[in-house]
């Protein structure tokens, strides 16, 4: 259900984009701002928006010595702040190179329940808070397309590699500090005066297993069985972003 919903929403976000670029093509001809901002070679600028991250958890589903499964979900998602800066190369009239590094603060609620056979069992759930502070690294191809007067809408797409900056070891579930994915998503330069405006909204997808299994740093050994009720934990997150170029 919950994949559905999102599936739902993003299909609601492209369809949105859809008629809102519509109106912009039937437009008159109109005196354009910066006519010559894209043709730059070398170009900068950065970006601030709002993120929500999100994990992948592949639960075992195997009882241990206490007879005991947990299974581990996210149940809900809490906005992160995102802060980054941009470098764009001019590649033809419709493509451009981007490398944009970029801070993502926020963190993930992780909820685990225990079932004894087909039955939830006596104790509570357990809850546990992960923080986690991403310099990630995206390096993306970004096709626009025709400029109609001080509009022009694009797609991206690229690859990325993150390192985790906000790992602390001692924590019931512990994930790696490495990451490395790709990402797509689209946006609309919308020319100002003297800069560019860019909402952005990208989804990323991580391909590497987070989970740290080997827990030597737990002083309390019960609490591995919630690192051993996980057999793979994949990142992703959905990011909206104003750029200023």
């Amino acid at each position: 259900m919950k994949n559905c919903r999102e599936l739902k929403q993003i299909v609601f976000l492209f369809l949105s984009c859809f008629f809102f670029c519509g109106p912009l093509l039937s437009q008159k001809e109109k005196v354009k701002n910066q006519p010559y901002a894209d043709q730059k070679l070398f170009h900068l600028g950065f970006h601030v928006g709002l993120h929500s991250q999100d994990m992948i958890l592949t639960n075992v589903g195997v009882a241990g010595d206490d007879g005991k499964t947990w299974y581990g979900e996210i149940p809900s998602y809490s906005p992160g702040f995102t802060v980054g800066v941009i470098g764009d190369m001019y590649l033809n009239p419709n493509l451009n190179l981007r490398f944009s590094p970029t801070l993502h603060f926020g963190d993930k609620k992780f909820v685990f329940r225990s079932f004894e056979g087909a039955d939830v069992a006596d104790e509570p759930e357990f809850t546990t808070t992960v923080r986690s502070n991403y310099l990630m690294f995206p390096l993306d191809i970004k096709y626009s397309a025709f400029r109609i007067n001080n509009y022009r809408p694009y797609v991206i797409g690229g690859v990325y590699g993150s390192m985790d900056l906000g790992r602390k070891k001692g924590n019931p579930l512990l994930l790696k500090s490495a990451d490395y994915g790709v990402q797509f998503g689209l946006g609309c330069d919308l020319y100002l005066p003297y800069f560019k405006l860019c909402p952005e909204l990208k989804f990323c997808f991580g391909l590497a297993d987070l989970l740290e299994k080997d827990r030597t740093d737990l002083q309390d050994a019960a609490l591995m069985r919630y690192t051993q009720s996980l057999s793979k934990v994949t990142s992703r997150m959905i990011v909206l972003t104003f750029n200023f170029e």
